[in-house]
């Protein structure tokens, strides 16, 4: 079975470890994953933040990495990937005003495609209206956008995650273990049932 190929939707104050850590686990275990970001092309890169959970009310923000991006979002057709990778941080909250991003992550919901989001990826999930009867864990802030969006809000471990058929999520970076092992099985079994039918 071929493995699957991931649109990862990225921007500008992306998380740090939300962004590149799945990027990179994702393409090690065999999947291509093109990262994109509306306005910029392959080869540009987006700043990202580093958020920190360090006993204050809410999470710290630094001035991360710049991660490059691999693919450009002018030029891409959601139809062409199997799967959706959603990282947190600032960017979804200014990408949720996109038209084009907001279509691309209808898509995959509409074809029943893995989706896979963390932390304030949430926001993006909301504002596309596609969490109407889902379970959907995401940062505790973004609480009222999942359940105002007719979301059933995962309120689980922040190193834990949640599946609800082929949607991953999770409440931020410490549940990247159980995050990406669940949407991986969610892939395979998506291809299994893809090479099946066929």
């Amino acid at each position: 079975m071929p493995a699957a190929k991931i649109l990862m939707i990225t921007g500008d104050f992306t998380e740090d470890y939300e962004t590149m850590v799945p990027f990179q686990t994702l393409l090690a275990c065999g999947y291509t994953v093109h990262a994109v970001c509306p306005g910029k092309n392959a080869g540009e890169t987006v700043a990202t933040a580093i958020h920190d959970f360090e006993g204050d009310q809410t999470y710290s923000e630094k001035r991360g990495h710049n991660f490059a991006l691999n693919a450009t979002f002018a030029s891409i057709r959601a139809e062409d990937y199997d799967a959706l990778v959603i990282p947190g941080g600032r960017a979804p909250e200014y990408l949720r005003l996109n038209p084009e991003v907001i279509k691309a992550v209808q898509h995959f919901f509409g074809a029943d495609k893995p989706v896979a989001a963390i932390c304030h990826g949430a926001q993006l999930l909301a504002a596309a209206g596609v969490l109407k009867g889902r379970t959907c864990s995401a940062y505790p802030a973004c609480r009222p956008e999942v359940e105002l969006a007719g979301g059933t809000y995962a309120d689980i471990a922040i190193n834990d995650a949640v599946a609800d058929g082929n949607l991953v999520t999770a409440p931020a970076w410490p549940a990247h273990p159980a995050w990406l092992r669940q949407f991986m099985a969610v892939l395979d079994a998506s291809a299994l049932s893809e090479a099946n039918a066929a």
